[in-house]
């Protein structure tokens, strides 16, 4: 269209605008008649609405493609706020996924299709909502009965927790020695604070499930940094044992031979008084003894019912015994019809990091991970009191990663080799109490170019030496660590490690294991693809029940089998996807 101007020396035609038919002097005096004017601006209203018109379609659908791209992109970015700070740490990213959220446009689940509660005060653990964020959506869904037996036990928590009128009855009557009938309604599992961290997470989580399926309300002793490490997972009423709870000073003390220990009770036949016994020890760490492991057996954990506190003590994840027991069978199939989930559901719901621990995890992880097309994580631990690294240790991690595609091979031959294209990044996140596996595997990928133009980098967060039990910064370290592992898209572990166990849970992969070496050599093949996500029971026990006799617990039931690192340990299995595939 021609644009009008009264000072053109050419003015418009008729036909260029349209209009009645008037004389050459008007058209040439006055350019337009008003008439003629009227005319041409309805033809371009019409032309500009059409045009509007295309315009907001071809808007919609490239910025609803170009927005869902960008929020992409920053929900992949983790913040970097320092989370010691006293104000409300993450302020832009928290308000930013409530934006999302309200949008439509949140790409993950919040709440985990349904397994934790919307009853919390985002700020008070900030990972509890944004951990979707940093995983993939897991290919695992919980059921709707585990989600709704989830809810009824917060509702008995929140009825029987610490202070509430039934727990401070029971309590008075600990106190005094006694057990009488009222204490029914509520009754309690009081789980030690025991071993390393990644035991007390595995057993923890055993302790949980028990709770769930014996109707009783779990407590839990804080031991040295409990409260430092993980947010409180039920609404309004803690799972900490109150300070003054009467007979914390004896846990430390207890032991198989206590008058109150559930094996021994069994030993000296004095099973029949714990009707009148306020309180029982059940004792299954790695070294019980043969009563003690009836703890396993219907009919002789039936008295337990009776009994309003039980004190569990444990460094094993017992789970997979639980589903030998077929007072529980029924349940337990219902709460998890995938049976490799039972720790992914039980672990994700939890145990989320307090907000420094966050602070940590979230700004490593947006330093050195947040960008690669692809994460891999190596767990290291070797059982060997000297001082590493060992070069079968090393040979081992690099001819599993290797062999199975994990990482590329170098091009020791050349100093540099030229990819058209964009050139894929992978990050390694090595986690050893030794820097060297660390430190020689990143400089073979400095030195060497890779064969196939994969730029790689190496991390490693922290490097200890030891373990270090009862150091509460060590604690805040390795827990950060288990949890990046969790966050990587394909996973290393080491044999018998329970770290590796958790991180492996909590993210839904199934790692390759490395095998344990023995006299210093790499074993061949270094590594094997684990049957499931779910950790191994470390020391289960061998007995038949019903016969009293000894018998192969690990094939009873298709769906607990013997674990992959450890020939008499026990795990659950998907019996239909158990392949190695």
């Amino acid at each position: 269209m021609r644009r009008l101007n009264k000072n053109s020396g050419d003015p418009p035609k008729y036909s260029d605008l349209g209009g009645d038919d008037v004389s050459r002097d008007q058209q040439t005096r006055f350019g337009l008649t008003p008439l003629k004017l009227m005319g041409g601006l309805v033809v371009c209203l019409m032309v500009l609405s059409v045009l509007f018109s295309i315009s907001v379609i071809f808007r919609d659908s490239t910025l609803n493609s170009i927005w869902a791209v960008a929020d992409a992109r920053v929900l992949d970015m983790a913040p970097t706020k320092d989370l010691d700070e006293e104000d409300v740490p993450l302020e832009s990213f928290v308000q930013h996924k409530k934006k999302l959220h309200s949008s439509g446009l949140e790409h993950d689940d919040r709440l985990l299709g349904g397994l934790l509660s919307s009853q919390f005060d985002d700020d008070s653990c900030l990972s509890r909502y944004q951990a979707a964020s940093y995983r993939k959506e897991s290919p695992y869904r919980p059921s709707s009965y585990l989600t709704s037996r989830l809810r009824r036990y917060e509702a008995l928590h929140k009825r029987c927790g610490p202070y509430t009128e039934p727990y401070n009855r029971t309590v008075a009557n600990l106190r005094s020695g006694k057990k009488t009938e009222e204490d029914s309604d509520c009754n309690y599992l009081v789980w030690v604070s025991f071993s390393g961290l990644g035991n007390r997470i595995l057993t923890l989580a055993s302790a949980f499930l028990y709770a769930l399926l014996t109707d009783r309300v779990l407590l839990i002793d804080r031991g040295v940094d409990m409260p430092d490490l993980f947010c409180e997972p039920f609404p309004e009423v803690s799972w900490l044992l109150p300070l003054d709870f009467p007979i914390t000073d004896q846990f430390n003390s207890f032991n198989q031979e206590s008058a109150e220990c559930f094996g021994n009770m069994l030993k000296l036949s004095t099973n029949s008084s714990s009707s009148l016994s306020p309180y029982v020890y059940l004792h299954l760490v790695h070294d019980y003894n043969d009563h003690d492991k009836l703890f396993f057996c219907d009919q002789d954990q039936s008295f337990l019912q009776k009994v309003p506190w039980v004190i569990m003590k444990s460094d094993n994840y017992f789970i997979p015994s639980l589903f030998l027991m077929p007072s529980f069978e029924q349940e337990l199939l219902a709460l998890f019809p995938e049976k490799q989930t039972v720790f992914h559901f039980l672990g994700r719901y939890l145990f989320f990091p307090t907000n420094p621990i966050w602070g940590l995890i979230t700004r490593y992880y947006e330093a050195y991970l947040a960008q690669a097309d692809e994460r891999i994580g190596i767990q290291v631990r070797v059982f060997d009191t000297r001082v590493g690294p060992f070069e079968y240790v090393l040979d081992q991690i690099l001819a599993c990663s290797l062999d199975n595609s994990l990482l590329p091979e170098i091009n020791p031959n050349k100093s540099f080799v030229t990819y058209p294209g964009n050139q894929k990044s992978k990050a390694v996140l090595l986690t050893s109490l030794s820097s060297g596996y660390f430190e020689k595997i990143r400089d073979m990928y400095w030195e060497h170019p890779t064969v196939t133009g994969e730029v790689i980098e190496v991390f490693q967060p922290s490097h200890e030496g030891y373990q270090q039990t009862e150091k509460k910064m060590h604690h805040r370290k390795a827990w950060a660590e288990i949890y990046l592992l969790s966050l990587t898209d394909k996973l290393i572990t080491s044999s018998w490690s329970t770290f590796g166990y958790v991180a492996q849970s909590l993210g839904g992969l199934k790692p390759w294991i490395l095998y344990k070496p023995e006299n210093e050599t790499t074993p061949n093949p270094a590594c094997t693809r684990a049957m499931s996500i779910e950790p191994c029971f470390h020391a289960p026990p061998f007995f038949d029940c019903r016969k009293r006799t000894g018998t192969d617990t690990g094939a009873v039931v298709p769906h607990v089998r013997h674990c992959e690192d450890m020939g008499w340990g026990l795990k659950l299995v998907n019996p239909a996807i158990n392949s190695i595939a």
